[in-house]
């Protein structure tokens, strides 16, 4: 295929990807107000969440909206990346890559879980550091801000050993070179993590560094055991 084939291959490909969300973010909106009800749980029930513009609300419930919406696509969003990536590759590596794209789903379920689980602590952590001399008064849109990049960032790290072991697949990554690699991967993972998740909380990068250091020494067991 020419390079104008693969654009267009590609085009199609991310078109299919974005309409995808639309049936989740329709679902979403309309059962947005129990969703924020859900989510706002973690904040002390005296803390009203403000609004400060005529269209914030309408603009939150369209951003939890389209979260679900992303949350909800996710299947059709891996396939399209299958569909487009396959053909690049042999008949072996499609054959080896093949059943992680499943995995890949479940995995994005369980870092959305993860976030959920984690919330109430890293909204509590913030919120300890109220004293008499300052009062906290959190804007709606800052909160869900925060929730919704949370669960995403969570969602898309648990992708982490599936892309380290496909890449050792395809010959490109080996245990011993990810062994080898320890030291600097552990401060990578760090320093993403500070950089990913919201906010200014302790609990949601300190998690997210453990999550990913364990997922990273999952990883090399897993490609050891299958041989690389």
């Amino acid at each position: 295929m020419t390079i104008g084939g693969h654009l267009a291959e590609l085009r199609t490909r991310l078109f299919l990807a974005a309409v995808s969300l639309v049936p989740g973010s329709v679902l979403g909106f309309v059962f947005a107000n129990p969703i924020i009800h859900v989510l706002r749980a973690p904040l002390p029930t005296d803390k009203p969440l403000v609004a400060l513009g005529l269209t914030e609300p309408f603009m939150i419930q369209l951003q939890v909206a389209i979260t679900v919406g992303f949350i909800v696509a996710m299947p059709v969003i891996l396939y399209q990346f299958w569909a487009f990536v396959s053909p690049g590759l042999t008949p072996a590596e499609r054959s080896a890559a093949r059943p992680w794209v499943p995995l890949a789903i479940v995995f994005f379920a369980i870092g959305v879980g993860l976030a959920y689980f984690i919330l109430p602590y890293a909204a509590g952590f913030l919120y300890d550091f109220q004293s008499p001399d300052i009062t906290l008064m959190l804007t709606a849109d800052a909160y869900f801000g925060f929730v919704t990049t949370l669960f995403i960032a969570f969602g898309v790290v648990m992708e982490f050993p599936i892309l380290l072991v496909l890449l050792a697949k395809v010959g490109l990554v080996s245990s011993a070179f990810l062994g080898r690699s320890r030291r600097m991967a552990y401060m990578a993972i760090v320093v993403f993590a500070a950089v990913v998740t919201p906010g200014a909380d302790l609990v949601s990068p300190v998690a997210m560094s453990v999550v990913m250091l364990g997922l990273y020494e999952a990883s090399i067991v897993m490609i050891r055991m299958g041989g690389r």
